[in-house]
């Protein structure tokens, strides 16, 4: 018969920082998790993946990005938007077309059907922050502090 194992206290302070609660990766991570499988019911009106809504944002604040300039804004590169991209474009959302100064880059145009889905998309955010029990400012705060500790941790990590 097997034993489950209880770990034994360390005298050393630093052991305390190994349990999994204290870990802010994994705060972050299941965090994350969370988010993704709260947006999914949102998005499935839409006929939007989480990924694809991600795309979405970032054209109906600017259309007409090339796909390089659309992967610095995502933190993706282009073997994972390609797909993305295939599919958003086959839903009928968006259009690829190669620039006319440089056929090396693909620019990123939307639809008007690809327009028209934000109006869809409006009720997203409160829908979020109602079921967050949070006020608009408190996410807007921790938005931000993420966004600084996302900074410091590639400026880390480039080092």
């Amino acid at each position: 018969m097997a034993r489950s194992k209880t770990p034994t206290p360390s005298a050393d302070p630093r052991a305390q920082w190994l349990q999994l609660d204290r870990q802010l990766c994994f705060a972050l991570y299941s965090s994350s998790l969370a988010m993704t499988k709260l947006y999914k019911p949102l998005l499935l009106p839409l006929g939007l993946t989480y990924p694809q809504y991600l795309v979405m944002l970032v054209l109906w604040e600017a259309d007409g990005l090339s796909v390089g300039q659309l992967g610095r804004r995502l933190l993706l590169d282009s073997g994972t938007l390609t797909p993305l991209l295939k599919r958003l474009e086959q839903q009928g959302l968006v259009e690829r077309r190669r620039a006319g100064d440089d056929e090396r880059r693909v620019d990123l145009f939307l639809t008007p059907a690809g327009r028209r889905l934000r109006a869809q998309a409006l009720d997203i955010p409160e829908k979020l922050a109602c079921a967050s029990a949070c006020e608009l400012d408190e996410l807007a705060s921790l938005t931000q502090r993420l966004h600084a500790l996302r900074t410091r941790l590639a400026a880390a990590s480039s080092d």
